[in-house]
């Protein structure tokens, strides 16, 4: 324990100097904080990564055949499956894409699947996010340090080496390349909350790291501009940016980190784009509800890992139970992220129930309701005293698809540092720790 206590702090401080930070914009102020690290790793079983592996290959599958129906055929929707305002009403959802095939088929190429794992060990699949997840750079620099500062610990156990993620990412980028063009990773800058994973996963994949003003589209092509007034051709860009700034001539019309005319490039066909634009139509926490009915709709097979027991306010069984039971129910606002917009009823006193409930009564399609699954506990050392204590832990594992779909084994395991909260988000206050998947 004491070793472990010890390489913890090593490892923040090593951290720190290296830069492993993230930004948050708070009362209109932009500030970088330190990513909590805990050396007390996330121990996954051969058995369980097994599952885990199966269930979040099928469900990235289904996903991505959802993507491609909604912009193509609509089958689902007109086989009634799934309600077309539901679809058409997201704001994930852009008409800007309808037809488009990307290179390969692929859409979500890579998925971030949020899961937590119940008291009984069974695991739930809390989110899907298919525009930009982030958080594989966190475990992957954490044991790259710790390899430093505790060497023995990976020589001496069965643990999967997690150091394939930038192989991941470049095969996946090759496959997907359009013409054998250059890979860049499109930033938009160093105020992004993830500009440390922006430059960091460059770096381990090879890809180029691209800036603002660095790309321009030029006869439906699209060219990094590097240094000396050159020009090369883009086969891929990896966007570490919201479609609605992608591309002012066809978005957010004065978006100043976009690339005008991208979309000229992609509907062409002349390069690829990660995730693909139009991703989020999919990653709605609405359409989260529907996932179990694409698997068996798409795949003809019943899902391996299960969403929480979810229910849709737009159903009128669902939005009664929703308002008669708000006080024992998670509430979700299906347009947040970050950990805003979660809210558990039984927080609320009565007079800000009753505002809630006049809120989805007004707008049921902007919520989802969720029964509060008490999800396992991890050991973390406690700030102040460095005790053993126990706080809520979920995991974000990361599912690759190219030619093959593959999920990364590791993952990011993120916990409360608060005793009292569910909510482990890093924007939220919480910390990190490393994924170990145990060999057989």
């Amino acid at each position: 324990m004491d070793a472990l206590l010890e390489s913890r702090d090593a490892v923040n401080a090593w951290l720190e100097r290296y830069g492993v930070k993230f930004g948050i914009y708070k009362n209109g102020l932009f500030k970088e904080q330190l990513f909590p690290y805990d050396s007390i790793p996330r121990v996954i079983s051969s058995e369980d990564w097994s599952l885990l592996e199966k269930g979040l290959i099928q469900r990235t599958s289904a996903l991505n055949c959802f993507i491609y129906d909604v912009y193509h055929d609509k089958n689902i929707i007109n086989d009634g499956i799934i309600p077309p305002e539901f679809v058409f009403s997201s704001k994930g959802y852009l008409h800007e894409c309808e037809g488009i095939t990307p290179s390969e088929g692929i859409y979500a190429h890579i998925a971030g699947i949020d899961l937590v794992q119940a008291q009984n060990g069974d695991w739930f699949i809390l989110e899907d996010n298919l525009r930009i997840p982030s958080g594989a750079s966190y475990p992957m620099i954490a044991r790259n340090v710790m390899r430093k500062v505790y060497p023995g610990v990976f020589r001496d156990k069965k643990i999967l080496d997690n150091r394939d993620y930038g192989e991941l990412l470049r095969d996946m980028m090759d496959y997907v390349n359009v013409g054998d063009g250059l890979n860049v990773i499109f930033t938009p800058g160093r105020y992004n909350s993830a500009f440390f994973e922006h430059s960091y996963l460059a770096e381990k994949s090879g890809a180029t790291l691209a800036f603002s003003g660095e790309i321009v589209v030029e006869d439906d092509y699209a060219y990094y501009l590097g240094l000396h007034g050159s020009k090369e051709k883009i086969g891929c860009i990896y966007r570490r940016t919201s479609d609605e700034y992608m591309d002012p001539n066809t978005f957010v019309p004065d978006s100043l980190i976009g690339i005008p005319n991208l979309m000229q490039a992609v509907r062409k066909g002349n390069v690829a784009v990660v995730n693909a634009l139009g991703n989020g139509v999919a990653d709605d926490k609405g359409i989260y509800y529907f996932v179990p009915k694409m698997i068996r709709y798409y795949l003809n097979e019943e899902p391996l890992l299960h969403n929480a027991p979810t229910y849709l306010p737009y159903y009128k069984e669902d939005y009664n139970y929703i308002l008669s039971s708000l006080e024992k129910l998670v509430i979700k606002d299906v347009s947040e992220a970050g950990g805003y917009g979660v809210v558990f009823g039984r927080d609320l006193d009565e007079k800000r129930l009753s505002e809630l409930k006049e809120l989805i009564k007004k707008d049921p399609r902007r919520f989802i309701a969720q029964e509060v699954i008490d999800f396992r506990d991890l050991e973390i050392f406690d700030d102040e005293t460095g005790a053993k204590v126990m706080r809520k832990a979920d995991l974000r594992a990361f599912v690759v698809t190219g030619k093959t779909t593959r999920v990364w084994p590791s993952g990011l395991t993120r916990f409360s540092r608060n005793p009292n909260s569910f909510v482990v988000n890093s924007s939220q206050g919480g910390g990190f720790k490393d994924t170990w998947v145990m060999c057989e």
